[in-house]
């Protein structure tokens, strides 16, 4: 397989789909992949979405590829087999087992999390499958006031980290994350960094967009700053074009094309 990728692991929301562009997915982009998939390449959307939210995104978009694997809520993984995706173990048990294990001990805190946020600001927390500790809040500004202290607390709970995007969060282990996810996937599939592709814009695909993971990074014009500064500090690739166009013109540039 003679191509500089072998692996593209893309976000979802804001880098690959613009939920009201139409097409939400670029059709340039759907070929560009295609392409890539034809020749040997794999693909992977890399998303925070948990299953059935991404399949009901992807029908709604009218997507004429399949990604050939899935990394869900930023950290699980799976396989498309036969119309079905199955999750790759052991990964998604270890990783199930260690969230666990830090979220027991995060509980006894949660109380005093959720008043002091109360007590300052309009924000819905709440408790799901992946997390013990979600949260929305109305503005950038208020999450940004809240992410500070969310992460002042999580110096005091070995490898608890906040993954962020946008107005939403949730606390997770930081061994388990989009990039960590990205070299297990790269792991399995025989491959290297100087494999994989990896694009994104916002601050949770900030951990897959470093060249330890992925060899060609790339941003929409659309990525917050905090994205545009480490592709750019790696090396990587800004387009000036938003969301999957930007995506299409990562892919064009390292594959070498110059057509627009």
């Amino acid at each position: 397989m003679n191509l500089p990728i072998k692996l593209l692991s893309t976000d979802f929301d804001g880098t690959l789909f613009a939920e009201f562009e139409n097409p939400p997915i670029p059709v340039e982009l759907q070929k560009l992949i295609a392409e890539l998939q034809a020749s040997g390449a794999k693909w992977a959307i890399n998303t925070g979405r948990e299953m059935a939210s991404l399949m009901e995104a992807l029908e709604r978009a009218g997507v004429t590829i399949e990604p050939d694997y899935l990394v869900l809520v930023e950290r699980e993984i799976h396989r498309h087999h036969e119309s079905q995706y199955v999750a790759l173990e052991p990964w998604n048990n270890t990783c199930t087992r260690v969230q666990k294990e830090i979220f027991n001990r995060v509980r006894e805190d949660l109380p005093k999390i959720v008043g002091w946020i109360n007590s300052r600001f309009h924000a819905r927390i709440y408790e799901d499958p992946y997390s013990p500790f979600c949260l929305i809040t109305g503005n950038t500004a208020d999450m940004n006031a809240i992410h500070e202290y969310l992460n002042e607390y999580c110096r005091s709970v070995p490898n608890l980290a906040v993954v962020r995007n946008d107005v939403y969060a949730r606390f997770s282990h930081d061994a388990y994350n989009k990039g960590t996810a990205l070299g297990e996937l790269t792991r399995q599939l025989g491959l290297q960094s100087s494999d994989v592709f990896a694009a994104g814009d916002h601050l949770n695909d900030l951990p897959m967009l470093k060249t330890q993971y992925a060899k060609y990074v790339a941003a929409p014009a659309n990525a917050v700053p905090e994205v545009k500064e480490l592709v750019r500090s790696e090396g990587g690739y800004v387009s000036e074009r938003s969301h999957g166009y930007g995506v299409a013109d990562a892919i064009k540039h390292y594959l070498g094309r110059t057509e627009g």
